[in-house]
């Protein structure tokens, strides 16, 4: 209980209510000793200077929590048990990241601790919102509506409908065929000079060697190589020398393993094609969350990458080992390969922290999947990453800058 210097006109109760928490008023000390020489030098004949005296009292005035009764309820709280623990703290917490001026922080002074914010991201329903999204792009718009909706998405995500195969945007019958929209032949010519060549429109966040069996998704964060891509059963008779995860993906003595991450944002073209040739054995399915792959989100959440629903498509080239992986995000439950027809994301239900394998190598069919350079691949539905990990010789070298924005098509790095 907080007493204020003088005694009050009512009572306070003896008892404090442990249920609603009170504010009382009390004065500084120094407020009440300058307020009550202001007192007795007031003229009562002079109305205008009471009411100016008394807005100096109430300038004066500090709120306190009363923070015995704080501790007493944040030690009823721990009793709880965690699921009502958490029902009862998640509004305190929305309060406190929202009201301004740290309104609660005299909460977390007695010892309350809120839920971070990036575990109230984490438990936001994103696959049932990215459904909910994908059955919004399926409805079909009115062709008087069309223009008006597609131009407002132009201007914000500054799309180039010049190097769309079909700039009439009364075509597109929904969203849908307008985020998957073709572009015209000479819009993305294939570079022919060097070995690996972009995949997709978009931007690169980072690139590099893979060392520690660690992957940087953005600089500064990174993310478990096995946790990534998942425990190696694609080959069999691995050396027994070979006991990190990193070097049983090196399959030839001298090479190294390189990595590239590229975010393809909303407005970007959302088709990727092949980065190089290679033959494609292994698909491995991750369903998992879909939050947004953002790069503040990426430095905001560490192994992002590992949490997010994916489909990762391993093979070979010929330097070794090769690998695609398509990474879901917000509104992009929805990955497409054109070659494997049984491939179903963001289903309603998923165990968490399985993954489904599929392998095209058969005893008809010893090559698998044949990729050819720019050949189609897949699509997302909106933005969305793809992730390239490759092994390649100590010389290979990458034509790229931290940042800068791609196209399919262009080089990427050769030996």
């Amino acid at each position: 209980m907080v007493r204020c210097r003088k005694p009050l006109a009512t009572s306070l109760p003896s008892r404090c209510n442990l249920r609603k928490v009170k504010l009382h008023v009390r004065r500084t000390q120094a407020a009440s000793v300058t307020n009550s020489g202001r007192e007795e030098q007031a003229d009562p004949s002079e109305p205008a200077k009471v009411n100016a005296s008394s807005s100096t009292r109430r300038a004066h005035f500090r709120l306190q929590f009363p923070q015995l009764a704080l501790r007493r309820r944040l030690g009823q709280l721990t009793c709880m048990s965690r699921s009502a623990l958490k029902l009862r703290s998640w509004p305190l917490t929305i309060l406190y990241y929202l009201l301004p001026f740290a309104a609660l922080r005299p909460l977390v002074r007695v010892g309350w601790r809120p839920t971070s914010r990036v575990a109230i991201y984490k438990s936001v329903p994103t696959r049932l919102l990215s459904r909910a999204w994908g059955r919004l792009n399926q409805v079909e718009l009115p062709t008087w509506l069309r223009k008006p909706v597609y131009s407002l998405y132009i201007w914000t995500f500054g799309v180039n409908m010049k190097e769309a195969a079909v700039e009439d945007l009364h075509h597109y019958r929904n969203l849908s065929e307008f985020f998957r929209r073709k572009l015209k032949p000479q819009a993305r010519p294939v570079c022919d000079s060097h070995s690996v060549i972009s995949p997709s429109d978009g931007k690169i966040l980072h690139f590099g060697r893979v060392k520690n069996c660690e992957v940087e998704q953005v600089k500064g964060v990174t993310y478990s190589l096995e946790s990534f891509l998942g425990p190696q059963t694609w080959t069999e008779n691995l050396p027994i020398s070979k006991t990190s995860f990193q070097d049983q993906l090196v399959t030839k003595e001298g090479n190294e393993l390189y990595h590239c991450v590229i975010y393809l944002a909303p407005g970007d073209y959302h088709c990727f094609h092949s980065p190089t040739d290679w033959n494609v054995y292994h698909r491995r399915h991750f369903p998992g969350s879909l939050m947004s792959v953002n790069p503040g989100v990426a430095r905001w959440i560490k192994e992002l990458f590992c949490y997010n629903e994916r489909v990762v498509l391993t093979g070979g080239w010929k330097h070794g080992f090769f690998s695609l992986t398509a990474v879901g995000a917000t509104n992009v439950g929805s990955i497409r390969i054109y070659f494997d027809r049984d491939l179903q994301t963001n289903s309603p239900r998923y165990s968490k922290g399985s993954h489904n394998d599929m392998s095209y190598v058969t005893n008809n069919n010893q090559d698998g999947i044949v990729m050819r350079k720019g050949e189609q691949l897949g699509e997302f539905n909106l933005g969305s990453t793809i992730v390239l990990i490759f092994e390649a010789p100590k010389d290979f070298t990458f034509n790229l800058k931290a940042g800068q924005k791609i196209h399919f098509g262009e080089a990427m790095g050769s030996l």
